[in-house]
Parts: C-alpha cells; structure tokens; sequence
C-alpha cells in the first residue's frame, strides 16, 4: 500500500488526483477505485494499477480529514 494526499477530486464526474507521499508522480483516481469517500488534502492509502492510459490508484482509503 502507498500514502499519498488527494489533489483534487471531482465527485460529479468521479475523477481526481493523489499526489504520493514519497514525492513520484501524481497518480490518477477514479469513483470505481474509491472504497471511502474522499475529498481535496485527505490522506490517503491506495494500491496502484498499471491501465493503458497510465497509471491508476485503486482501493483507496482515507486515512486522515
């Protein structure tokens, strides 16, 4: 599992980004990959899932407000 900060996430269109705590590259989200609901400077924990239009996160939990 991986931590990480949402950057922003739009519940409307189901779609944001985490910014990973160990400073790589922003990784996109999704409404299908959201097990709690999550909003923009939540932490987070998420697994990742290599797609074809790049990197995904999935199974992602919040862990602090």
């Amino acid at each position: 599992m991986r931590l990480g900060t949402v950057k922003f996430y739009n519940p409307k269109e189901g779609v944001g980004s985490i910014t990973p705590s160990n400073g790589g590259r922003e990784v996109s989200v999704f409404a299908r990959g959201v097990i709690d609901p999550i909003k923009p400077n939540n932490i987070v924990q998420f697994e990742i899932e290599f797609t074809q239009s790049g990197i995904e996160a999935i199974k992602v939990m919040v862990l602090s407000a």
